[in-house]
C-alpha cells in the first residue's frame, strides 16, 4: 500500500468511528426525551388528578354538581357567590387542601421548610381572593375570551 492509500484508510476508519459514535449520541438523546416525556406525562396525571380532588372537594363542600358550577362560573359568578351561606367553609376546606398539598411536596422533598412556610403565610386571604373572583379560577371555563380579529396595520416608518 502506498502513502495515500493508508491515509484514505484511516480517514474511513475515522470517520465511520465517528458516525458511530455520533449515531450512539442520537440514541442516548432519544433516550432522554422519551424519559422527559415520561415525566411530563406523570406530572401531568398528578396535576390532573389534584385538579379533579379539589373540584370533588368543592363539589361537596358547595352541595352543587360540577357542571352546574362550571356553567355558572362561564356565566360571571365567582364561586363565593354560588357558595352562598357555604363560603366560609368552602374557604376552610381549601385552605386545608393545599395546605395538604404543601406539606405533602416537603415531605416528598420538592420544597424546603421556608418555601412551605412562605406559601402558607397569606394562604387564606389568596384562598379567599380565589374564591370571590369573577372568572372561576381554579375550577371551570375562566370566562369568555375576546375575539381574534384582524392586526392593525403598521404605523409607517420614518
Amino acid at each position: 500500500m502506498n502513502m495515500s492509500s493508508k491515509k484514505r484508510m484511516a480517514a474511513v476508519a475515522l470517520t465511520v468511528a465517528a458516525l458511530s459514535l455520533g449515531s450512539i449520541g442520537v440514541a442516548s438523546a432519544d433516550d432522554k426525551g422519551a424519559a422527559k416525556s415520561a415525566a411530563h406525562a406523570a406530572n401531568k396525571a398528578a396535576h390532573d388528578a389534584n385538579h379533579a380532588a379539589k373540584e370533588a372537594l368543592v363539589v361537596a363542600t358547595i352541595g352543587v354538581d360540577a357542571a352546574t358550577i362550571k356553567t355558572r362560573l362561564a356565566a360571571g359568578e365567582s364561586l363565593a357567590t354560588i357558595a352562598g351561606a357555604k363560603k366560609d367553609a368552602l374557604i376552610a376546606a381549601l385552605v386545608a387542601f393545599r395546605t395538604k398539598n404543601i406539606d405533602e411536596r416537603v415531605a416528598a422533598g420538592t420544597m424546603t421548610p421556608a418555601q412551605a412556610t412562605a406559601k402558607k403565610t397569606n394562604l387564606t386571604a389568596h384562598v379567599t381572593e380565589r374564591v370571590n373572583a369573577v372568572g372561576g379560577k381554579g375550577m371551570g371555563h375562566k370566562g369568555p375570551k375576546p375575539p381574534k380579529g384582524p392586526k392593525p396595520p403598521k404605523a409607517p416608518r420614518p
